[in-house]
């Protein structure tokens, strides 16, 4: 479809347009225009510095990534995604479509999430490999009156607050029904694949799941916009919902997994053609989990979540249809043979999150790596904690990373760098009640 045309159709339906970009963090940062000045915007595209992708997670922007004030923070051009342009359910007249970025070479601008995603993904895809993918989603939803600790919903059917960890519980899925359905509806509006959702393990915790997709970029566009729809549609019902990787001490926090399997040009299931296939993507994703946490951890309370027997590996442990490693081969079919990826939180990007997943998977599959023997039983008492769970282990093994430096860019290394160890230094400096409380009387 061309500009003119999206951009006529969009003028039957709407009056104002979102304009949507999101960031490092996976945060979406944009505009929200007027029908009247959307044309110059389907046509031309809208313009956006590049330091979008410097801010961080308190929507500062990080001069140490060399984005903003060094390079006289310039804007750059953002063309429209024409597939994405879709209604905002919860506003009157209103569409949202998402953006890019092109350089002053009038490339595609490497500091983008979204951009790396699809660079990694054509690479795989120009050595014959063809990856399937689908992304689970873990949140919590929270009374709206809390100050500074969360607080679990009341129950729409009992009022009370909610107390029960109850996994897989279908009384919570009546009691929150409208809500879900609202959730429902705003994804088919939005054309976001939803599939199903799930009463998890902690109170007014939730899952929901989207569907197996070849389209590996519309599926975490998908995952992005899937926080955006639950955020808004809670809002609406009298909720908070968040997905914070571990908001309550003692209670399971929130993960991101990502189910990925691999197919030639034929269709035909890589992992199937023979074990070997299988192990040794398991080993590429082993032995750049290290690396790569960071991207799957990218927060301070982001290592709250990695706790002995709380549904999180501490470890690249992986096994046969077991949920306490962290590369679970789930039971499937044969053309379904996947491997489902458990480390995670919901809290991170999903651009960057696949984008490491497969290429691990490619790093492997590339240099037939073996991987160790699968865990029978539990591997959280099988297996040693290997993995960095400290924020700045897991920056210190990224930044050196000639893995990362090659399968996203070195730009994207040095920005994404800057960008957690300013939020690292700023987080550090805060005084908590915690220390407070132990140190000021008693020392």
């Amino acid at each position: 479809m061309t500009a003119n045309k999206l951009y006529d159709d969009f003028l039957k339906h709407y009056d104002s347009l979102d304009l949507l970009l999101p960031d490092c963090n996976g945060v979406i940062r944009g505009k929200r225009i007027p029908a009247s000045a959307a044309e110059k915007v389907f046509s031309d595209g809208v313009l956006f510095p590049a330091s979008v992708f410097a801010v961080d997670i308190r929507g500062e922007p990080c001069e140490k990534t060399h984005l903003g004030f060094e390079t006289g923070d310039a804007d750059f051009c953002c063309p429209i995604i024409p597939d994405s342009l879709v209604p905002v359910p919860w506003a009157k007249n209103r569409a949202q479509v998402l953006l890019s970025m092109r350089d002053d070479k009038d490339e595609a601008f490497n500091c983008n999430p979204r951009e790396i995603l699809n660079s990694v993904n054509q690479r795989l895809n120009n050595d014959g490999y063809f990856p399937k993918i689908a992304v689970e989603l873990e949140f919590f939803l929270f009374s709206q009156d809390f100050v500074q600790q969360p607080k679990p919903p009341i129950n729409p059917v009992t009022k009370n607050p909610e107390t029960s960890s109850q996994v897989y519980y279908m009384d919570d899925l009546d009691a929150y029904q409208d809500l879900i359905d609202a959730i429902g509806t705003a994804c088919e509006a939005q054309n976001i694949d939803a599939e199903a959702a799930v009463s998890e393990c902690a109170p007014g915790q939730f899952e929901i799941n989207l569907k197996y997709s070849g389209n590996i970029l519309k599926a975490c566009d998908d995952a992005i916009l899937l926080k955006r729809v639950i955020k808004q549609v809670a809002r609406q019902n009298g909720f908070i919902a968040s997905f914070m990787a571990k908001p309550y001490a003692n209670h399971s926090g929130c993960g991101s997994h990502v189910h990925v399997s691999c197919y030639d040009e034929s269709g035909n299931n890589v992992f199937a053609k023979s074990d070997q296939h299988l192990q040794s993507a398991i080993a590429g994703m082993q032995q750049t989990m290290a690396e790569s946490m960071l991207i799957f951890a990218p927060h301070a309370n982001s290592y709250r979540r990695f706790q002995p027997d709380s549904y999180v590996a501490m470890n690249n442990s992986w096994g046969f249809n077991n949920r306490t490693v962290a590369l679970r081969v789930p039971v499937s079919s044969e053309h379904n043979l996947r491997i489902e990826h458990r480390i995670a939180g919901a809290d991170a990007n999903p651009y960057l999150v696949v984008a490491a997943i497969l290429s691990g998977m490619h790093y492997g599959l590339e240099n037939s790596l073996e991987c160790d023997a699968p865990i029978e039983g539990n591997a959280y008492e099988k297996t040693q904690a290997t993995n960095p769970t400290h924020w700045q282990d897991a920056l210190n093994h990224f930044k050196n990373s000639q893995f990362i430096e090659n399968y996203f860019n070195k730009d994207f290394l040095s920005v994404f760098t800057a960008l957690k160890q300013e939020e690292m230094n700023q987080f550090n400096l805060a005084i908590t009640p915690l220390e407070y409380e132990w140190y000021l009387q008693t020392i």
